[in-house]
């Protein structure tokens, strides 16, 4: 279990560092997103990572690796986005930005943590593809949970999906990384 835990803080690194920077670039221009938006652009992402895998080839040059890391900075925007409540175009300056992604990455990592105790790190013998696919499934529960105004009455709500999808997509970059999955 060291070696899950130094992958996924590796993992963890990598898209956080791409998040970092792209906030230097274009500030939190992502505030202005309502969660159905953020839900499209994680959807744009894993629909592009299932026809490669589907067809075999990609013309555009962003790699798998490069989409399951949007998938994870995706997912935190909307966990960040679910807290604060307000789509308001509000700046939030790099040192809070970078606190609320590490508090989200912090709680996403204490789910994976009880998660894999729980299931044996079953995580490890799946494929690219069903990660995607679950990525996939999870976004269209929370779109009928969105079409629903929120509201549930068993399942757990958009943030728990949030944070499945996320821990999917970690667990595909660690995958990559270990040259069990295509990058």
């Amino acid at each position: 279990m060291k070696d899950t835990f130094r992958q996924y803080e590796n993992a963890v690194k990598s898209c956080r560092d791409i998040f970092l920077k792209k906030t230097a670039d274009y500030g939190t221009s992502w505030r202005v997103l309502r969660m159905i938006s953020i839900l499209d652009q994680i959807f744009i992402k894993a629909k592009r990572i299932r026809t490669i895998q589907e067809t075999g080839s990609q013309r555009v040059g962003e790699d798998i690796r490069g989409e399951f890391q949007a998938i994870v900075n995706y997912g935190i925007i909307g966990l960040i986005q679910l807290e604060l409540n307000s789509y308001d175009v509000e700046e939030l300056d790099a040192d809070k930005t970078a606190v609320l992604y590490n508090e989200k990455i912090e709680f996403v990592k204490k789910i994976m943590e009880n998660k894999n105790h729980d299931y044996g790190e079953a995580w490890r013998e799946m494929s690219q593809e069903s990660f995607t696919d679950l990525i996939l499934m999870k976004l269209e529960r929370m779109r009928q949970i969105l079409s629903n105004d929120g509201k549930t009455l068993i399942s757990e709500g958009i943030d728990a999906n949030l944070t499945d999808i996320i821990n999917y997509a970690l667990f595909a970059l660690i995958g990559i990384t270990e040259g069990r999955h295509a990058a």
